[in-house]
């Protein structure tokens, strides 16, 4: 074995372990574009490969015979309608909509292909591994159920035998292309004051995910503001959110705020706005 097939090895094994790659890709020869592709197809041929025999032997999941798009765009309905006027809602709920994919044993070998970044290929195979019970990839491979990028939603085919009553990682997921996803992407008008679907601060987005997610799981089964106040207490003497990014309490504080309100989207957007949206709002009011 040549020196550069070595290192080209330590890279594959480097990639698997960590989800980590050289951007130079500077293992694989000369030529920039010669080595991206080389490089992509052995980084995601050795990750498939990886996925598969670590799947072997492993539940698979498979969907209901329902409408994908039309489900997707059902979860996220009211969440769009408290946040967006009328007059763009539509634009947003197709966008939405359209954006969640979820992970099977029939389309994770083509979604890592055809993912754009080697890191997202390799949380994405972590995501699916997860849902079927499999070893994760590395030591520190995050346990997820979803993952936004850029304006696509990827959602574990564990989300339709999730007994959270809490739960619900489309609207989560989903919440995060308002940050992601200009306006004018959508055919929506921009300004430089409005760039983004909605202005989150960026260390609040998930804060705002997981009150979204909470929130809409207080709506949904609360039919009254007596119940939802009550399914929202609950929820803050329930969560568990073990992520770093967010706070359980305050996302507790932010819930209950939300369904004491009349909207309670809009509760949750100023709780979660970055310090001079929340200065702008205050001084109009």
């Amino acid at each position: 074995m040549t020196e550069a097939q070595t290192t080209i090895a330590q890279e594959v094994e480097r990639y698997l372990r960590t989800g980590e790659s050289d951007s130079f890709h500077s293992a694989w020869g000369s030529g920039l574009l010669e080595r991206a592709n080389r490089a992509k197809v052995e980084l995601r041929g050795a990750l498939i490969r990886e996925v598969g025999l670590r799947a072997e032997g492993r539940r698979r999941h498979s969907l209901p015979d329902t409408d994908t798009i039309a489900f997707a765009r059902a979860r996220i309905t009211p969440m769009v309608r408290g946040l967006f006027p009328r007059a763009e809602q539509a634009a947003v709920l197709t966008t939405l909509a359209q954006s969640v994919v979820f992970l099977t044993s029939a389309n994770i070998e083509n979604l890592l292909l055809e993912c754009s970044f080697d890191h997202t290929a390799w949380m994405l195979a972590n995501l699916y591994l997860a849902s079927i019970g499999a070893e994760l990839l590395g030591a520190d491979a995050p346990h997820l159920a979803g993952l936004s990028e850029e304006t696509t939603c990827y959602v574990s085919a564990e989300y339709f035998s999730e007994d959270d009553p809490f739960a619900d990682y489309i609207v989560h997921e989903a919440a995060h292309i308002f940050h992601n996803c200009k306006r004018t992407t959508i055919g929506l008008r921009g300004t430089r004051a409005k760039e983004w679907l909605l202005e989150i601060d960026y260390r609040k987005r998930e804060t705002f995910a997981y009150s979204c997610e909470a929130y809409a799981r207080v709506l949904e089964r609360g039919k009254s503001p007596s119940e939802r106040q009550a399914l929202a207490e609950e929820y803050g003497r329930v969560a568990r959110i073990e992520d770093e990014r967010a706070d359980a309490g305050e996302i507790a504080s932010i819930v209950l705020a939300a369904a004491t309100a009349r909207n309670g989207w809009k509760v949750i957007l100023a709780r979660c706005a970055p310090p001079r949206v929340s200065r702008l709002r205050a001084i109009r009011s």
